[in-house]
């Protein structure tokens, strides 16, 4: 067992190779409990897309001791949270709880990861709710044009793929597809149980060996190609929208690279927030647009950067424009010694303040120790941020902004796009 030693933070690594790392916060009355599987829906084949978003919506049906009304039930009904996601790289199932619910909240989640029973009268059922998610998406431009972007950033990548998958995918999954998916990636060396707040580590370490220390085997997970940006192009779907919603960006850095604290420095000072140069030159001076800001998205061999907004299609132009001129700014000077502080302060505050909550400090041990191996001491985090300097800002900006690699996805009233298609057009 290895503790930290700047947080009350313990790790225990089972014999079978599952991972229990947990926070003790005595002053709390609650307790947040995770089970992260380092799996996403860049480790499916192209037939399967889809699977790992939906087996997330599945073990939720019900198990051999429990219905999908029991399974809500039990956490519900004592004032507890059950929730899930399923992102490119992870899926995760979590309870919220009070700290006398613990145990039972490990139970109800060991018992939907290990003995759903996967129905297939509940696929039937639950295929036509995805495919109404799926719609769902398909109608909200502000989310799809998202989608849009990362599929022509990536192309035929599986990080191009939408996480949800498509209709014609999901529709075609069985039941052996997601009972031999799950027995060959669903294994204890990809899985974190993750917990904090009023608790006993050695109490969720026994718990955890109880009902998942028989679970055996190594995850079989894909060779996949590196990932690479597909190079400079422009996307466009027709929606007969009032606005266009559009994404601009490329490649950004690995979850391994340390150059991503430049890049959420960078991020918070372009468009992270209301006092960012985006939101005060194109929104606040100009009133061009209601939503604009940035982010950065990390994966395990690469990650994207990317600046979205809204705004009419008689604007289009000009805020893409003004967009362009910040970030060409930026690549040749940065930003000034006051943003740099300002940004660092706001960082940090950020940091700090998503820890005042159970469910965020469960989240950074469960994603940290999946991504690095270890969880990252808070410290640490914060010294990484004070080595920014405006040098590594524009050097970063430089790789994001390359000319050549830009990638402009745009959802709206095009007059000149005559079908609901995608169409790349080589700018």
């Amino acid at each position: 067992m290895t503790k930290s030693a700047s947080e009350a933070v313990q790790i225990t690594q089972l014999s079978n190779g599952v991972r229990v790392v947990t926070e003790t916060v005595p002053y709390v009355r609650s307790a947040s409990v995770g089970i992260y599987v380092g799996i996403g829906s860049r480790d499916e084949d192209e037939r399967i897309a889809g699977i790992s978003h939906f087996i997330e919506h599945m073990l939720f049906k019900g198990t051999a001791t429990r219905t999908a009304h029991q399974i809500a039930d039990t956490i519900e009904s004592r004032g507890g949270h059950l929730n899930a996601w399923t992102d490119k790289e992870t899926t995760t199932f979590q309870a919220r709880v009070l700290a006398e619910d613990t145990a039972l909240a490990i139970d109800v989640l060991t018992d939907m990861l290990l003995h759903s029973l996967l129905d297939p009268e509940e696929m039937t059922r639950e295929k036509s709710v995805v495919l109404e998610e799926i719609k769902m998406y398909e109608d909200s431009p502000e989310d799809l044009v998202h989608e849009v972007f990362e599929q022509s950033l990536w192309k035929t990548h599986p990080l191009g793929r939408p996480i949800i998958g498509t209709s014609d995918t999901v529709s075609n999954l069985t039941r052996e597809d997601l009972a031999a998916y799950m027995a060959s990636r669903y294994l204890p060396d990809r899985i974190v149980v993750a917990a904090a707040g009023n608790l006993d580590h050695a109490e969720i370490v026994a718990q955890v060996e109880q009902s998942m220390g028989s679970l055996e085997g190594k995850a079989t997970l894909p060779v996949h190609r590196s990932a690479k940006p597909s190079g400079k192009s422009k996307q466009v779907r027709k929606r007969e929208t009032e606005q266009v919603n559009f994404c601009l960006g490329s490649r950004g850095y690995s979850k391994q690279n340390p150059s991503r604290y430049a890049v959420s420095i960078l991020s918070s000072l372009l468009g992270g927030n209301m006092s960012s140069r985006l939101f005060q030159e194109i929104r606040e001076k100009r009133g061009l647009a209601y939503n604009i800001g940035s982010y950065s998205r990390y994966y395990r061999d690469a990650g994207v950067f990317c600046i979205y907004g809204g705004t009419s299609l008689a604007t289009y132009e000009q805020v893409i424009e003004l967009t362009r001129k910040e970030t060409t700014s930026v690549r040749k000077t940065g930003f000034t010694a006051d943003e740099l502080a300002k940004a660092s302060t706001q960082v940090r505050g950020a940091l700090v303040l998503g820890l005042e909550g159970m469910s965020s400090r469960m989240n950074r041990y469960g994603e940290s120790l999946l991504a690095h191996g270890r969880v990252i001491p808070v410290e640490e985090v914060l010294a990484m941020y004070d080595k920014v300097t405006n040098d590594s800002i524009i050097e970063v900006a430089e790789h994001v902004f390359e000319d050549s690699l830009q990638t402009l996805a745009a959802v709206g009233p095009f007059p000149r796009a005559s079908r609901v298609v995608a169409e790349t057009i080589q700018v």
